[in-house]
């Protein structure tokens, strides 16, 4: 018996209607379905395929504590991949559910890493948070010869200012969670507010879309600032 084929699919920033014709044709055949979920909490992965879903599909669920310690994420990630190789040693596909796109701070990238010397591995790209929240916000992100620079938030001080200062003509700021407060204070004392615009959960209900001076005291894991300090290119 042959070994089945693990699928990364990218399902984009949470809009159902963002999920690409190739990503809904493997998630409706599935024979299987992985997907990450935080532990005792229902996976945003599942909930946005869940219209394509096929009825009796076995799922695997690896629930992957969101802590700053990575020991943890990395034992669920070993169980996970233990549970997807013997689905696919027993011939059949697997299908792992990818918030985003599966390479862009996904995931799917530490299953592929376990797995992709034994197993064939291919990867379906997501229309990412970053392309999503420029598109609902309507801000252009690069033109001709401008840079785009994505930083996470978590960085110390010292480091995100001095990426900052690089001088890129857009730059996004993810993962921005519990250090909004912080990279607001931050992105103030280099004179960047007015610049920034702060966005949460793009395409999803309950979408905000601010200016960062107007933004909540606090933030949820899927809020992103979008800096861009570049002239526009086409006056």
């Amino acid at each position: 018996m042959s070994n089945g084929t693990l699928y990364g699919v990218g399902l984009g920033p949470g809009d159902p209607g963002l999920i690409t014709l190739r990503a809904a044709e493997l998630i409706r055949a599935a024979q299987v379905l992985a997907y990450p979920a935080r532990p005792g909490e229902p996976s945003m992965a599942r909930a946005i395929a869940a219209g394509l879903i096929p009825e009796g599909v076995e799922e695997i669920v690896m629930e992957v504590p969101m802590t700053p310690a990575r020991a943890p994420a990395q034992a669920a990630y070993d169980s996970g991949a233990d549970r997807i190789a013997e689905a696919l040693e027993n011939g059949r596909d697997v299908v792992c559910l990818c918030e985003g796109d599966p390479l862009f701070y996904g995931s799917f990238m530490y299953l592929q890493a376990r797995l992709a010397a034994r197993f064939t591995v291919q990867i379906v790209p997501g229309v990412t948070s970053v392309s999503a929240a420029a598109a609902r916000a309507g801000r252009a992100l690069v033109a001709r010869n401008q840079r785009l620079e994505v930083l996470p938030g978590p960085l110390p001080d010292d480091a995100l200012r001095a990426r900052l200062r690089e001088g890129a003509d857009t730059i996004v700021i993810l993962k921005v969670g519990r250090h909004l407060r912080r990279i607001r204070a931050l992105l103030g004392g280099m004179g960047l507010m007015k610049q920034a615009l702060y966005i949460e959960r793009a395409t999803l209900p309950g979408e905000v879309i601010l200016p960062l001076a107007d933004a909540p005291g606090e933030a949820p894991y899927f809020s992103l600032i979008l800096i861009t300090k570049g002239e526009d290119p086409w006056l």
